[in-house]
């Protein structure tokens, strides 16, 4: 249920805005049949979400195709032109470039970066915001960037750092394939941070976008020997702050 002003609106009307196959109209669609309630204050809020989520799945989608290649944080490798590899793996953008085009720099030159799965997921996410507000506002509030993982975060997106039990999921959330059983010679095997694309598919790093048995299978041949227990995709999910994210879109547009 889709509540604006703590009012019903009209769903087939906005609906209609958008493609059939559109991530918007997807979520639309899940929030609408959904028996949570989902609240904004106005429209614009609904629409910027809806807008962000969109940028999400295209930018995970991106990522799959840029060559961005698998290492563990130990082995982890940036393009220093744009970045400064952290004695912990983690990736520091330079003060003297612009932290939009370091973000950029990632999709389009991915064979020069090795990383795991979380950070992946971070790039995603910034690469979305790159896509979705200016250039002069991106390196103006989203700069001191560090990729890694959760420990590491930027306050704009600190919310996807944990995850939450949910009824209901939508394109663009963070999500989480556990392998109890991992083999410990393995650990960064243990699971897998991935993006909620729609169509029942998922993109995390490196098998890039599949379907759950493909990430399930994938991770259940690094387990321990005389494992019983399977990888799982959880039902939880980790989202930004879009209701915060939409007032500073709504900052950007206005200057």
């Amino acid at each position: 249920m889709i509540l604006i002003n703590q009012s019903h609106i009209e769903i087939e009307n906005l609906l209609n805005q958008f493609p059939s196959d559109d991530v918007a109209r997807t979520t639309i669609t899940l929030m609408s049949n959904s028996t949570e309630k989902y609240r904004y204050d106005t429209l614009d809020q609904l629409q910027f979400e809806l807008l962000f989520r969109k940028a999400i799945v295209d930018s995970a989608r991106k990522l799959s195709r840029s060559g961005l290649k698998f290492r563990v944080f130990r082995q982890s490798v940036c393009n220093t032109k744009y970045w400064i590899r952290t004695t912990d793996g983690g990736f520091d953008v330079r003060k003297d470039v612009s932290p939009s085009e370091a973000i950029n720099d990632i999709f389009s030159h991915g064979s020069k970066y090795g990383t795991e799965c979380a950070t992946a997921i971070l790039i995603v996410y910034f690469g979305a915001l790159v896509d979705t507000f200016s250039k002069e506002y991106f390196d103006k509030h989203f700069s001191n960037i560090t990729l890694m993982n959760w420990r590491s975060i930027h306050g704009k997106l600190k919310e996807i750092g944990s995850v939450k039990k949910s009824k209901d999921f939508f394109p663009g959330d963070r999500r989480y394939f556990n392998n109890p059983d991992v083999d410990p010679l393995t650990p960064e095997f243990q699971g897998e941070n991935v993006i909620e694309m729609g169509d029942s598919l998922y993109y995390g790093h490196p098998l890039g976008v599949s379907n759950a048995n493909q990430f399930i299978k994938g991770l259940n041949r690094k387990r321990k020997k005389g494992a019983e227990k399977s990888a799982y995709l959880m039902d939880s999910v980790g989202r930004p702050n879009f209701k915060s994210l939409s007032k500073s879109y709504a900052e950007d547009i206005k200057s």
